[in-house]
Order: C-alpha cells, then structure tokens, then sequence
C-alpha cells in the first residue's frame, strides 16, 4: 500500500474515518517517517498542533512488517494512542499484527505483595479505610486479566496504597515469588515481546535503555523502528536515568517491608523491628536537616555543613546496622533476603552520591513535606544516548509539536547526539488570523515586582468576566499561583480551581463540567492538557517560562556550556524557555472550531531583543498591546480592529 494513497480523500483513512480531510503537512510526515525506515535512518519532526502526527507515524509504521517501539510522553497519552488510534488504524489498513501496552512495573498490580499487606492491615496499628481499599483490590484482582491499577475504578489515581501493593526493581523477588506463575508485569513483558507494535512511554524505554535493570532489556534489542511522540521531553528525562539517585522514600519502602518480614516470617527477631524503625528516624532526621520543603539545592555546597554531614553519619551507621542484622537472617525469608541486597545497593548509591569530586555531573537535592532525595545528573547525555542509538541501529523518529527555536533543531539534536538525516518544520493547519488574538498588555510591572499578582487580577478580571471563565492562567511559580488563586477567589464569582486541590484528571473533569471556570496552575498543566471547544477559550501566561537561575541542574548546565566556550543564556536558558512556552501556548487551540485568546503578561517580549525569537517561534497569531481590543474578541460576533504592534 503506498503511504500518499493511504492519506488521500479516497485512501485507508477516508474510508474509515468519517469526515476525513487530507492535510498536506501530514501527508509529508507520513512520506518521511516510510524513509527514515526504509533507509533506516534518523528524523526530526515538528508537527504543529493539528497537524494528525500520530496517525502519520502509526501508518508506516505498521505498513513497514518491522517491530516497533512506540513512545509517549505520558500514562494518559499511551491509554490514548493504544485504546483510541490504533484500533482505528488497525482497521483502517486491515492490519492483523499483535499490538501491546507496556507500562513501569509500578502500575500493576503485585499479588503478592497484595497478600502481605492484607496480612499486615489486620494488625492492631491498621487504618480501617485502608483495609477496606485493599479488599476492594483483591475483589478486582480475581477478575483482572491486565493487572493495570488504572482499570481499577474502585481505587483512586493518588490512593496511598499503591505503593505497597506494587512492586519495583528494589523489592521484586522476580522468579522466587510465590505468586510469579500469575504475575502481571511478567504477563505483560511478554506480550510485548510477542507484538509487533509496543507502546511504552520515555520513563519505561529510558530506565531501561540506561540501567537495564526494568527486564524490558529483552524487548528493545529485537526491534527495528523507534518513534517517540512528545519528543521535547526526552533529553531530561534521559538525564534523570543516565544519572543516579537515592531517595528517603527508598529507605521507608525498605524498613516497612523489614517490619512485614518480621510480622509474619521472623517473628522471634525483634531487632529486626529496631533497625526499621532506626533507619526511618535516620531519613527523617536528615529530611529536617535539608531545610524547607520544594526547594532544589546544591548537594555539593551542602555537604559541607557540619550538621548535615553528622546526619549523613548517623544514616550510614542505621544502614550498617540494619545490613548486619539481615545478614543473620539470610535464608529465613525472601522478602527479608532481597532486603538485605536492597540495602546493600542503598549504601552503594549513598556512597557514589557523598563522592562529589567526580566532575561532568550536577549533585543536587530535592525536598517535599516528608521526603527527600540525593540525585547525580549527567551535565550532557549527548554521547550516552547516540552510543545506544547506534549500538541498537535501525530507524529513529521523533516528534513534537515543540522541536525548533526559531525554525532552528540545534538546541534538541545537539542534547542528543543525533545525526538526523533529514529535520522537517511542518506548520499548523490552523487558521490563527481568525481562530485567536495574542496580547502582550501594556503597563504591566517587572516580572518580578511584588504588585505583579495583584496588577494582573485587577487587568485581568474583566477579560476572565467576559469570557464567563473558561480559562486556564498558567503560572511559572507555585508561589504565584496560590496568591493569584487566593485574590481572584477574593474578586470573581466564577468558580476558581487551582492545581494541587485534586487530581489532575479530576481537575479537568471539574473545569469541563462547570463550563464557566478558571484554573490556575503551573508545570504540569502547561503540556499534555488536550481541552477542544468552547470549555476552554482563555489561557493567560504569568511570565515567560524561564528556568529559576538558583536551579542546580540549570548551574551546572550553565557552568558547562561556559567551559566548551558557549554562551548560556543563548545556547542553555533561552531556548529551554522557548520550548516550555510554546507548549503553553498550545493548550488554547486545538481544533479547526476552536477561537481564543492569549495573554503574556511579560513586557520582555516587546522591550528585550530576545522577545523576537518567542515571537518567530509562535504560531503567527494576530498581535495587540491592549487588553480592550482582547474583551472586544472575546465577546461573540463582534468585528474587533486589531491595533498595529
């Protein structure tokens, strides 16, 4: 079946779909992605909002008979990509290979450690809710066939008990378990063996293709066809895999199942309750030495602080302590065994993590209410992810809506190592004149003035007024959305939702519903949010996205680019921000039907020379300083003069 045909008015994809219309820019991406792999070679597509990327490489890639891995950038887009458009091109070109979903080992659901914990929950200390949660999983388990806790209606997205009734590479007791015969991630594992297509997403194919540890190593050497959707993503989360990290939480999941090894397997060594209950102590001593929760810093510059390096003592001691009492309780339990190689590797990590003289890496720390963790990062992973393209060969597309600075993929191939044989800017199908207006308001504060949250409330009700809500106002701090949130609570009598209230999708689900809301939130809402017709017809930009220049990753990336004689702000932190707003920008239209506005509340976009590469690198959408002209265009069927720049 040629590729072009399948695109056409008459082709596959007319037939199946209703209502098809074909798109140049997606018929060109079809065309590149069938030579990339014929040639098996590298490609770079950005794909404008629009533009049907994924049915441009979904098409040659099941037409070429090789296996392909397929990866997203997050959960909700692999449900989206294997439940909805691969059905549909499954039909449409009467494919009749196996296709497969491969999730991290932390979204099924571990049998075994489901029976240890309903053990456990029985105890005198058990929370009742939770014991009820857990029943309720065991019912759902007799009849599961994937596992996937996310086909769990009865158990909540952020339920505390995931955690324990999950498995991780830690904790597994792979081919010992008792319930390996009926385990799911081995279920799944060899699914996806068995396919021809596998979607996974970047955490799951960038664990595995740095550390080897997930046993999904079997499955990438076998296939011929990488493709990664939301392709922007991959160089960080290449960093987090290609460095290392250690993690409080580790070191709770570690002494809670000592505890349960103790309860039900080695009931007559009570010290194995004491070391548990030592190294918890240890980790929250050395939590509160850290300092504030939310915060990046330095580890190198805090290790030198006596307090700390005391604490870091007393958890090295706990870990000995507790590695020597599992040392006399080898051969009693499983559980209690794989504990003891647990902490073994805990104390190897915390060790490479205190070595901070080895150079090429950022050593940084990060803090939440209860939790911390120690992390290396590699400045460059450059040549680590092109060593394991070519050692693996075959074809390579990645693509994205948010590529190209300024027409220019320098910034992404180089964070790569690629050599892509071809780079393609495909732009959107929109019709932004008419579809949307940009306004960058006038006699706006410093980005950073502490009047800036107040100023915009007062600018911004009356356009947040007129469009009867529906409309996202995506901040760059958590501190800026609380103070925005809690003074348009104060001002509008709209309702106001803010990030953090309640689950993401439970979020969206309440913005759609009540049709007249703002949303106020920061980072995880500026990418990946897919919110098509009149429920969202406003997004508001606090600031331009710039990474916070205390953030340790961003110094040491910085430091970097200056020894290889590079320009930071130009090479490091502008484009990264680029990237990031474009991605914000995104959220507003996403359909041929869709109209709305944008609002950037950053006069740098118009005063700084730089302001240009934002502008050249956003779609071409009509452009006003006045927030007037912006209430005019929202209200319906009003002809609105757009004022020159």
């Amino acid at each position: 079946m040629n590729i072009s045909t399948v695109f056409s008015a008459d082709g596959a994809l007319g037939k199946a779909i209703s209502g098809f219309q074909p798109r140049d820019e997606q018929t060109m991406m079809a065309d590149s992605v069938h030579q990339a792999i014929k040639e098996q070679s590298q490609l770079v597509v950005e794909a404008g909002t629009g533009t049907g990327k994924t049915f441009a490489y979904l098409a040659p890639a099941l037409l070429s008979g090789k296996k392909t891995i397929v990866s997203t950038g997050s959960k909700n887009l692999q449900e989206q990509l294997f439940h909805r458009d691969l059905p549909l091109m499954k039909d449409a070109l009467g494919f009749t290979g196996r296709i497969a979903l491969l999730k991290g080992r932390a979204n099924y659901l571990c049998l075994d450690r489901l029976s240890r914990q309903i053990v456990e929950s029985h105890g005198h200390h058990s929370d009742p809710q939770l014991l009820t949660q857990l029943v309720k999983v065991r019912s759902w388990s007799s009849s599961t066939k994937s596992g996937d806790l996310g086909e769990c209606e009865d158990l909540a997205e952020d339920s505390q008990i995931i955690p324990d009734i999950t498995s991780n590479n830690e904790n597994c007791l792979g081919k010992e378990c008792p319930s390996f015969g009926d385990c799911f991630v081995f279920k799944a594992r060899n699914k996806a063996l068995e396919a021809d297509l596998v979607v996974v997403n970047h955490h799951l194919f960038l664990a595995d293709m740095a550390v080897k540890e997930t046993g999904f190593g079997e499955l990438l050497p076998e296939a011929e066809v990488f493709i990664f959707d939301e392709a922007h993503q991959i160089p960080d989360i290449a960093s987090q895999y290609f460095g290392q990290s250690i993690s409080s939480k580790q070191i709770a999941d570690l002494a809670k199942d000592i505890e349960i090894g103790y309860r039900t397997e080695a009931k007559d060594m009570r010290q194995l309750q004491k070391v548990a209950d030592k190294l918890v102590s240890s980790a929250s001593e050395m939590r509160i030495s850290l300092g504030e929760p939310g915060f990046r810093g330095n580890w190198r510059d805090a290790l030198k602080n006596q307090k700390l390096q005391r604490e870091m003592e007393r958890l090295q001691d706990a870990l000995q302590l507790c590695r020597d009492v599992l040392k006399m309780a080898l051969g009693r339990s499983q559980l209690l065994d794989t504990a003891f190689d647990r902490v073994t590797q805990i104390q190897n990590r915390l060790t490479r993590v205190c070595d901070t003289s080895i150079m090429g890496y950022s050593y940084w720390f990060e803090c939440t209410p209860r939790h911390f963790s120690l992390n290396i990062t590699p400045l460059s992973v450059a040549n680590k992810f092109q060593e394991q393209v070519d050692a693996h060969g075959g074809s390579w597309v990645f693509t994205s809506a948010t590529l190209s600075v300024s027409g220019d993929f320098q910034h992404f191939t180089s964070r790569l190592g690629l050599k892509a044989k071809k780079s393609l800017a495909l732009s959107s199908p929109f019709d932004y004149q008419s579809q949307a207006r940009l306004c960058v308001p006038r006699y706006l504060p410093e980005p950073n003035s502490p009047q800036m949250a107040q100023k915009l409330v007062s600018m911004l009700t009356p356009v947040i007024e007129t469009n009867k809500g529906r409309c996202f106002f995506l901040c760059t701090s958590h501190a800026m959305m609380k103070e925005l949130t809690e003074r348009f609570r104060q001002r509008l009598d709209l309702p106001v939702l803010m990030q953090g209230e309640s689950s993401k999708q439970a979020l969206l689900k309440e913005f759609t519903e009540l049709g007249d809301a703002l949303l106020v939130a920061t980072g995880a809402f500026w990418e990946g949010i897919d919110v098509r017709g009149d429920a969202l017809s406003c997004v508001i930009i606090d600031k331009l996205p710039f990474t916070a220049p205390d953030d340790p990753l961003l110094k040491a990336r910085i430091e970097d680019c200056k020894l290889n004689g590079g320009e930071p702000f130009y090479e490091v932190q502008l484009p990264d921000a680029v990237i990031a707003l474009k991605q914000g920008v995104g959220r507003l239209i996403r359909d041929k039907s869709d109209r709305g506005a944008l609002i950037i509340c950053d006069n740098r976009l118009v005063t700084r020379d730089y302001g240009k590469m934002f502008l050249s690198s956003l779609p071409p959408i009509p452009r006003t300083r006045s927030v007037s002209n912006i209430i005019n265009f929202l209200q319906p069927s009003t002809d609105v003069v757009i004022e020159a720049e």
